[in-house]
C-alpha cells in the first residue's frame, strides 16, 4: 500500500486550511453564483453604508433606493435569515417541501391565487423603478448567501426578483390566510365538506390585532401631531430599520422579514399605522356546476360558462425523499374554487393585483403629507388593513380599509352569495373618497383597535348610516372601549403621556364579566357550592381589585383564570359555526352559565393554582412571563430557565398593550408569543422626535448583545429614543460597514 506523506504542519494552519476548503466547497454546492453577478453585487455593496446603532438597529444609506433595498435585505438576513426564508417558502407555496404532506394544502392555497409563472410575467411588465427594487431585493439576499457560506438554507438557495410580488402586503399570507385549508382539502380530496368559516371568528383574531392612535395639534402640548404605532403580531415578526437614500427615501419603522418596505412607521413628513381590518374586501360565490361529457360548466344568468382548469404538481417531503401530488385546480370568473357547500362549489373573489399592492406598500413610505399619502392609496392595493395617519402639517386621518369592491346592498355579503346571479358580481371598486374615513375630527384624536370605525373619534366619528353595511361590519371590542375612554379623558398629550395611554392597564372586559361572578356568589346557597374560607377570601380580593393589570396583582390572576374557564364552558354550548365578537362572547357567557357554575369555576381556579403554584395567592407576574431562549421560529419554553414578569395580558380582556401567553408542555408558567412587537410613538415637528421598543431585541442569535437587550424595556412598557438624524446616529454608533465586509 502506498502512503501519501504530508510534511508536518502546525495544527492551527491545518484547521484554517480545512475551514477555507469547507467554505469554498459549501459555496460551490449551495450558492451557484456566477463571477459576473458576484462582481456586480460587490460593486453595489460599495455604494451602501450600514450603521448599526447601540441597539443594533441598522441605518442603511445608499445613493439610490435600490442600493438601500440591497442593504436592507442584507441586514435582514444578518439578523434572521431563517425568518426571511420561511416567509418566502410560505408565500410562494413550497412549504410542503420542508414540512411534508401536512402542508400541501397551504401550498395549494397559495398557488390557487398566484403562482410563480404569473409572478414572473408581472415582474417582466413592471415599471423600471419597480424592477430595480425587485432586482435589489434578490441581489441583496443572494449576496448575503454568497458571503455567508456557513448559512445553509432549508430550501431557497437562490432568491428571485419576482418573489416579492407573491408577498406584497405587510402580513404574511395577506387575505388568503383566512381561506380554510380544511375546506380546501375536503373539496380537492372529494370528501363531503363540513362547515368551515372562511371569515375567522373575530374573537379568535383578537390577540393578533393592533392599536393606532393619532393626536391632533389642538390636544398636543407642543402643538405638533402625535402618532402611536402599536402592531400586535407573533413575536419577532418584524425588524426595526431605517432606510435612507439620496432619491428621497428616509423611512423608519417595522419591516416584515423579507419585504423591502417599512410596513408601519414614519418619515420626516408623516407616519402611518396599519391595523388589521374586518372591512369586507373578499367574497364567496356559490357556483352551480353542470357536467356535459367530460367538460364542466358553471351557470351565470342564462349562460353556461366553462370552468377553467389548471393542473399543478406539488412536491412534498417524505422519509423516502420528495414525492409529488397532482391537483386539478378549478376557476370561475369569480376566482379559484376553494370549497363546496350544499352541492355548490365555492369560488373566492379577492384582490389579486400584486404589482399595485407592492407599489402602494413602497410608495407610501415616500409620502410627503396627507395629499401625497392619499394619492398613493388610489392604487387600491391594501386589502387587509385600516390606516391611522398623522403628518407634520398637523393633519390626522383614518381610512377604514382601502381595496373595497362595489356591491349590490340587497345581498348579505357576510354570507356566500349566488354566483349564478349576475347582480352579485362586483361593480368595480369604491374610490378612496367613498370608503369610511375621518380627517381632523373635532375631538382631536383618532383610535383604531381592530374595532368599529364608528367610534374612531368619539362624537366626531363617521356616521354609520352613510355607508353600505359591507364596508365596516367590524364590531366594537374592549380595546376600542378602553382607547376611547383613555383618549377622551385627557386634554393634552406629550410623547410620555401617549406612551402612558398606550399602556393604560384597565381590563375593560371585567367591567361586565366580574359583576356577574360577584352577584352569583351572593345568590348561591351553601348547599350548592362549598363556600370555603379560601373562596370567600378570593371573592373579597376580586371585589377590591381595580380591574387593572400589574405584576403583583392576585386579583388579575384570579380574574383571568376564571374568565378563561367560564368562557370555555359557555363556548361549549354554542353552535359549531356560531361566531362571537369580543363583547358578544361576554354576553353569551353571562347568560349561558348559571350562578352556581360561575362560582364553581372560581373554586376550580383556586384548586388549579394550588396544584400548579402551591398557593392560589400567586401574583400575576409570577405566572405571566417573557422568555427567549433559542431565537428559533418555534421557540421553546422552560420554567427552570430565566424569564421576566410581564403585567400586560391578552388584548381579549381589553389590554391595550397586548401579551397573549399560554402554558407549554412541561411548563406551569405562561409564556408570551403574540402581542406587542414593534411599538413606537412619534411627534411630527420641525424635527421628528420618536421613541420605540421591540420584543426582545434586534438579533435572533442567542448570546449576542442584541438578543434580549430590549426585553427589560419591553416588559415594563418603556421605550428607547429613536435615532433618526445623522448627527444622532453618529453619537451612538456600534459599527459601520458595507455589505459583505
Amino acid at each position: 500500500m502506498n502512503h501519501l506523506i504530508v510534511p508536518s504542519m502546525p495544527t492551527s494552519f491545518l484547521l484554517s486550511l480545512s475551514l477555507v476548503i469547507l467554505r469554498c466547497t459549501t459555496s460551490l454546492q449551495a450558492q451557484p453564483f456566477s463571477r459576473e453577478e458576484v462582481g456586480r453585487w460587490q460593486q453595489q455593496a460599495k455604494q451602501v453604508t450600514i450603521t448599526r446603532d447601540t441597539w443594533g438597529v441598522p441605518h442603511i444609506y445608499g445613493k439610490t433606493d435600490a442600493d438601500v433595498v440591497f442593504g436592507l435585505l442584507f441586514t435582514q438576513c444578518e439578523d434572521d435569515f431563517e425568518r426571511v426564508e420561511e416567509n418566502y417558502i410560505t408565500s410562494i407555496g413550497r412549504l410542503a417541501e420542508i414540512e411534508g404532506e401536512s402542508a400541501l394544502y397551504q401550498d395549494l392555497r397559495a398557488r390557487l391565487f398566484l403562482d410563480s409563472t404569473q409572478a414572473i410575467a408581472i415582474y417582466k411588465k413592471s415599471p423600471l423603478w419597480m424592477k430595480k427594487l425587485l432586482d435589489a431585493f434578490a441581489d441583496g439576499t443572494n449576496y448575503y448567501l454568497y458571503t455567508h457560506a456557513d448559512v445553509m438554507p432549508k430550501l431557497l438557495k437562490r432568491f428571485q426578483p419576482w418573489m416579492p410580488l407573491m408577498f406584497s402586503e405587510g402580513s404574511n399570507g395577506g387575505n388568503i390566510s383566512v381561506v380554510s385549508t380544511e375546506r380546501l382539502k375536503a373539496f380537492y380530496e372529494q370528501r363531503k365538506s363540513t362547515s368551515f368559516n372562511t371569515k375567522i371568528d373575530p374573537y379568535e383574531r383578537e390577540s393578533l390585532g393592533s392599536n393606532g392612535f393619532a393626536i391632533a395639534p389642538a390636544k398636543s402640548a407642543t402643538k405638533n401631531a402625535l402618532l402611536l404605532i402599536n402592531p400586535h403580531t407573533s413575536f419577532y415578526f418584524r425588524s426595526e430599520v431605517h432606510m435612507v437614500s439620496q432619491e428621497g427615501l428616509n423611512a423608519y419603522g417595522a419591516v416584515t422579514w423579507g419585504q423591502f418596505f417599512v410596513y408601519q412607521g414614519f418619515n420626516e413628513h408623516c407616519g402611518w399605522m396599519h391595523t388589521s381590518s374586518y372591512a369586507d374586501s373578499m367574497d364567496e360565490y356559490l357556483e352551480t356546476i353542470e357536467k356535459k361529457g367530460n367538460a364542466l360548466y358553471y351557470k351565470w344568468g342564462k349562460e353556461l360558462k366553462p370552468v377553467r382548469t389548471q393542473t399543478v404538481r406539488l412536491p412534498y417531503k417524505t422519509d423516502k425523499g420528495v414525492q409529488y401530488k397532482q391537483f386539478t385546480m378549478y376557476f370561475t370568473q369569480h376566482g379559484p374554487v376553494a370549497g363546496e357547500k350544499d352541492g355548490k362549489w365555492i369560488a373566492i373573489d379577492m384582490m389579486n393585483t400584486p404589482l399595485n399592492a407592492l407599489a402602494q406598500s413602497y410608495l407610501r413610505t415616500k409620502a410627503t403629507g396627507y395629499a401625497s399619502f392619499r394619492d398613493v392609496m388610489k392604487l387600491n392595493g391594501n386589502a387587509s388593513n385600516n390606516t391611522v395617519f398623522a403628518d407634520r402639517d398637523g393633519t390626522i386621518a383614518y381610512w377604514h380599509g382601502n381595496f373595497m369592491p362595489k356591491r349590490d346592498p340587497q345581498f348579505d355579503w357576510n354570507e356566500p352569495v349566488d354566483g349564478s346571479n349576475p347582480e352579485t358580481d362586483w361593480k368595480g371598486l369604491h374610490s378612496v373618497d367613498e370608503i369610511v374615513q375621518v380627517r381632523n375630527p373635532a375631538s382631536g384624536w383618532i383610535q383604531n383597535c381592530n374595532s368599529t370605525p364608528f367610534t374612531v373619534s368619539g362624537s366626531s366619528s363617521p356616521d354609520k348610516q352613510k355607508y353600505p353595511a359591507y364596508m365596516a361590519p367590524d364590531a366594537e371590542n374592549y380595546r376600542g372601549i378602553n382607547a376611547v375612554r383613555v383618549l377622551s379623558q385627557k386634554s393634552v398629550f406629550t410623547l410620555d403621556t401617549l406612551i402612558a395611554a398606550a399602556n393604560d392597564p384597565h381590563l375593560a372586559a371585567f367591567d361586565e364579566l366580574l359583576p356577574s361572578l360577584l352577584d352569583a356568589y351572593k345568590t348561591v346557597t351553601r348547599d350548592s357550592v362549598n363556600r370555603s374560607p379560601d373562596l370567600a377570601e378570593a371573592v373579597q380580593i376580586l371585589q377590591g381589585w381595580d380591574k387593572s393589570y400589574g405584576i403583583n396583582s392576585i386579583g388579575q390572576t384570579l380574574a383571568i383564570h376564571w374568565g378563561e374557564k367560564i368562557q370555555r364552558l359557555a363556548r361549549s354550548r354554542a353552535a359549531t359555526d356560531q361566531r362571537f365578537d369580543n363583547l358578544g362572547l361576554t354576553q353569551f357567557t353571562i347568560s349561558k352559565t348559571s350562578a352556581q357554575e360561575k362560582v364553581m369555576a372560581l373554586a376550580s381556579v383556586l384548586n388549579d393554582l394550588n396544584r400548579d403554584f402551591k398557593t392560589w395567592k400567586t401574583p400575576w407576574g409570577d405566572i405571566n412571563r417573557y422568555q427567549r431562549l433559542t431565537g428559533k421560529i418555534q421557540e421553546i419554553y422552560d420554567d427552570q430557565k430565566p424569564s421576566i414578569p410581564v403585567a400586560f395580558t391578552s388584548s381579549a380582556w381589553g389590554s391595550l398593550a397586548a401579551f397573549a401567553a399560554r402554558t407549554y408542555p412541561e411548563t406551569k408558567k405562561r409564556y408570551g408569543s403574540v402581542g406587542n412587537s414593534f411599538v413606537a410613538v412619534v411627534e411630527f415637528g420641525k424635527r421628528v422626535k420618536a421613541r420605540s421598543v421591540v420584543t426582545g431585541g434586534q438579533s435572533s442569535k442567542p448570546g449576542t448583545k442584541h438578543f434580549v437587550d430590549q426585553a427589560p424595556l419591553y416588559s415594563t412598557g418603556q421605550f428607547k429614543d429613536v435615532l433618526f438624524y445623522p448627527d444622532d446616529v453618529k453619537q451612538h454608533v456600534e459599527k459601520t460597514y458595507h455589505p459583505g465586509e
